[in-house]
């Protein structure tokens, strides 16, 4: 009995291997199988890759070079790059009935219509876009549809986390990478660089300045019902920009291709007769070239004539007027006698050295060539004198008044920050003495003159008003009823630090500014406004005690107030 069970035990392996076989072979089949679905989904996957990442994503990518970040002066992000979702179709990868899954895609991106998402997808090529920067959430329900032929895919976009702050210096760049207006402009090649190594483009805008200026410039514009306006901050000792305002302005994130060619920035695309800003560049230049003296007196008694025309003075003094009093009663008569006497050669001089035959030194596109005088006649010395016959951008005079008191030295404005040796040496424009009585009077003509209402409590401020009549179109001569308006000043004027200059292009009258439209009612109160607001952010410290001496120049200004 025990022999027959050995013989039956031996003789089951047989059997039982048989089965292990064919389960070995079953359950390699199924491995096999499973290998096959894994390779098929990778090469799904790598389809995808290609053509919705690729002709789409890759194409875009290549266009979307990456570009490193912008800051301000004070670390604060103004531009950045993200990754966004797009939305893609391969015609031929479509299964489903294209008409019904075009309306499909109309209710969840009604922006386009069925009809132009059945164009879509029926179009000829092997990929197409149908939603670019697209939100998580629609991706997620598109792609709900289940249909094999729409793709997704990534791709940079650049992103301007302070919205329309500074979008004129910005500029932006468009959904294909192009970059356009502003500093995305000028500057791809060193943002493309810098990114490689991680390094930030610092700028020398502080958020905190430009966002005042904005916001001023803003109100005033509105209230005034101006057509234009520009505001400037101006570092006098770097010339670094601090603050680059131009109104109307508008936001980087949501820039359509269409709106670039209204988007004009004044400061540096558009020339304008300044008017009465010029004087003190006179002035500086007469007393440099010593051909007149802070108390001499000139006459501004009676109009000059210039052929069929005469010259005469809004308020007319009816007196002789000290170098101080042509100041501060903005007299055209007596500037442009002494414009007479210090001559064409030297007033060419004197715009050259302040480079107004040049487009501005700036770091963006489309800076405006300067309407320059082709010769030095009698009537281009005695207008070009206060401020006509002679068009130049707002960063001119910003960089003007900035070698007008920071000691006489002319340096290249710039939006990119600088720091030690990297502030130019700058060339010599006006001596160190006759800076500072111009600080004198300059401060004077704040505290005594036109320039009242740019004052801000504590922080010193000089200035000058410009109220010119502006040109007609066509050559229609001057308007009597529109002007520019600009108010150029500098503080604290004890220890110059900052120009501000705001420019404002056919301000109209209202009630706030007693019906007048001149620079002392429109330009001079936003200039005081801005100053109120960031003269503490960038450290100047008001007080009520400390100005600039001006003991040897008030005596010169009738009903000044004695030291």
């Amino acid at each position: 009995m025990a022999t027959l069970a050995a013989s039956v035990i031996a003789a089951e392996p047989p059997e039982e291997e048989a089965r292990t076989g064919i389960a070995y072979e079953r359950l390699m089949l199924v491995m096999l199988l499973f290998a096959g679905a894994i390779f098929l989904i990778s090469a799904r996957l790598a389809q995808l890759q290609i053509f919705s990442g690729g002709e789409g994503g890759r194409a875009a990518a290549a266009a979307n070079a990456p570009r490193a970040d912008i800051v301000d002066r004070n670390g604060v992000v103004l531009a950045t790059t993200i990754d966004t979702w797009t939305i893609g179709v391969q015609p031929a990868n479509i299964i489903g009935d294209k008409t019904e899954l075009a309306a499909r895609l109309n209710e969840l991106m009604p922006e386009q219509s069925a009809a132009w998402y059945l164009d879509k997808l029926n179009h000829g090529g092997r990929f197409t876009y149908i939603k670019r920067r697209a939100e998580p959430a629609l991706v997620q329900a598109v792609n709900a549809l289940g249909d094999p032929g729409i793709t997704f895919g990534r791709e940079p976009e650049r992103l301007y986390p302070q919205g329309a702050l500074g979008g004129h210096v910005l500029g932006w760049v468009g959904i294909d990478g192009q970059p356009s207006g502003g500093l995305e402009r000028t500057q791809a090649d060193q943002l493309t660089a810098r990114a490689a190594s991680g390094r930030a483009l610092e700028l020398s805008i502080d958020t905190r300045v430009q966002a005042a200026m904005e916001e001023e410039l803003g109100r005033a514009m509105t209230s005034l019902n101006a057509r234009g306006g520009t505001g400037i901050v101006l570092d006098v000792d770097t010339g670094e920009i601090v603050a680059l305002a131009s109104a109307p302005t508008f936001n980087p994130n949501a820039i359509r291709p269409e709106d670039q060619a209204s988007l004009p920035n004044p400061s540096i695309e558009g020339v304008y007769e300044l008017g009465s800003t010029f004087k003190p560049l006179t002035v500086a230049a007469a007393l440099d070239a010593g051909v007149t003296t802070p108390g001499e007196r000139w006459d501004a008694v009676s109009a000059l004539t210039l052929g069929r025309h005469r010259i005469g003075d809004s308020h007319p003094a009816g007196r002789w007027l000290t170098v101080p009093e042509i100041l501060t009663k903005s007299s055209n008569v007596a500037t442009a006698r002494m414009g007479e006497r210090l001559g064409g050669e030297r007033m060419d001089a004197l715009f050259r050295s302040l480079h107004f035959h040049e487009r501005p030194a700036i770091e963006l596109h489309n800076r405006a060539g300067t309407l320059y005088p082709r010769r030095w006649d009698r009537g281009t010395i005695l207008t070009t004198s206060f401020g006509h016959s002679i068009a130049v951008t707002p960063l001119h005079l910003a960089n003007a008044y900035a070698t007008l008191v920071n000691g006489g030295v002319y340096r290249p404005a710039t939006l990119l920050k600088r720091t030690g040796d990297q502030i130019p040496a700058g060339e010599r424009v006006f001596t160190a003495e006759t800076s500072y009585k111009m600080r004198q009077m300059l401060r004077l003509i704040v505290t005594n003159g036109s320039g009242r209402k740019a004052e801000a409590e504590g922080f010193r401020v000089g200035g000058k008003t410009g109220t010119a009549e502006k040109a007609g179109e066509g050559g229609a001569g001057y308007s009597r009823t529109v002007n520019v308006s600009t108010f150029a000043a500098a503080f604290p004027m004890d220890r110059p630090r900052y120009v501000v200059v705001v420019m404002l292009d056919s301000p109209q009258a209202n009630a706030e500014t007693a019906g007048q439209t001149t620079a002392a009612w429109t330009a001079a109160p936003v200039v005081s406004r801005v100053i109120a607001r960031v003269g503490g952010l960038l450290g100047i410290i008001p007080s009520a005690t400390q100005d600039i001496d001006l003991s040897g120049m008030r005596h010169l200004v009738e009903g000044a107030s004695a030291d």
